[in-house]
């Protein structure tokens, strides 16, 4: 095995890239910070869009182009809101940071070295509504001194006081084209010997998410060496098998309870994730043929979205997989008029 393998340091980090204009598919956001990096003027900005599409690079990228490596430690504070969520970390480690001012700009070694600092808060949109509603006026009155990167999957979850004070920036999905290219690029580098079916596996179960890609990929190198196949990447990656998930929605469909309570029994057993299985089975019913009527469709998405929410607040996995195949039954034996 070659000795690249055996690194001890994460592909999401050693490719990550080291400039704005290096980020992939995101070619409006690219356009425009780029300009802004060249007056070194940056507003208070909002990266808002589906994880692993670049949104933590770019403001990292951005930090690291004003400021360069000597200076980045002392002007630039990253915190992951999803931990420091707190008003209290906002009256504190925040507004500390935020209330020390810097030098005028001075150029050093090649960067722009503004006369402001940048705080980059990550997964934004857990923070709390009160910390939001303190930062705000941490904001308005560091303004000139700081600058703040907010960072999120879903914008609706940052209050609107905020969100208006920002220059938005939003991350398309990653497309397969461009998740491939990537992928084949490291694995390039890497050695690594990946067919265009582990290929296109590898671009199905990590859905348009490029780091959960380079993740999956750098386990399957550690357990399976340089040749890895499509069985490999699905080992690593906590996906169900595919069989697994129409074994069951068969069951549902021939009617019977028993039958279908057998597939939950197996699935429980086997130890696959209920949450898994409800992602997977979503896409099954949606593209459905004719069989099923948009109708039972209908609501069939409707109990899983249920069943999803139910999980996600703590219950018990073997219940909710018998609701879904209860509620399945149901709908399939429905005729609609």
């Amino acid at each position: 095995m070659a000795p690249v393998l055996q690194s001890t340091q994460p592909w999401v980090e050693k490719y990550r890239p080291k400039q704005v204009k290096d980020v992939a598919h995101q070619e409006e956001v690219v356009r425009v910070l780029t300009n802004t990096l060249e007056t070194a003027n940056c507003p208070h900005m909002l990266f808002y869009g589906p994880p692993g599409t670049g949104k933590t690079t770019t403001a990292l990228a951005i930090a690291h182009q004003l400021f360069g490596p000597e200076l980045y430690k002392s002007r630039v504070l990253e915190l992951n809101a999803s931990d420091d969520r707190g008003i209290n970390v906002v009256r504190t480690k925040i507004k500390d940071f935020a209330a020390v001012a810097v030098g005028s700009s001075n150029r050093q070694g090649g960067y722009p070295c503004p006369s402001f600092k940048i705080i980059i808060l990550d997964e934004a949109d857990s923070m709390t509504e009160d910390a939001q509603n303190a930062l705000r006026r941490t904001m308005e009155t560091y303004s000139k001194v700081t600058r703040f990167f907010f960072i999120c999957n879903y914008i609706s979850r940052i209050i609107e006081p905020l969100a208006s004070r920002c220059a938005k920036f939003r991350f398309k999905p990653l497309s397969e084209e461009v998740m491939s290219n990537r992928i084949l690029h490291i694995c390039n580098e890497e050695g690594l010997n990946l067919g265009g079916e582990a290929l296109s596996t590898l671009s199905t179960i990590s859905q348009g998410d490029l780091r959960r890609a380079i993740t999956y990929l750098q386990s399957g190198a550690r357990l399976f060496g340089s040749t890895i196949t499509s069985t490999d990447l699905l080992n690593v990656s906590g996906v169900v098998p595919l069989e697994v998930v129409k074994r069951f929605f068969t069951a549902c469909k021939s009617g019977d309870f028993d039958i279908a309570n057998k597939q939950v029994d197996n699935i429980v057993a086997e130890g696959y994730p209920a949450s898994q299985i409800i992602n997977q089975l979503f896409d099954i019913v949606v593209e459905a043929g004719d069989d099923i009527t948009d109708n039972q469709k209908a609501k069939i998405c409707k109990c899983l979205a249920e069943t999803d929410k139910g999980l996600v607040d703590g219950a018990d996995e073997y219940l909710q997989l018998l609701d879904v195949a209860s509620n399945t039954i149901t709908a399939l034996s429905e005729m609609d008029f």
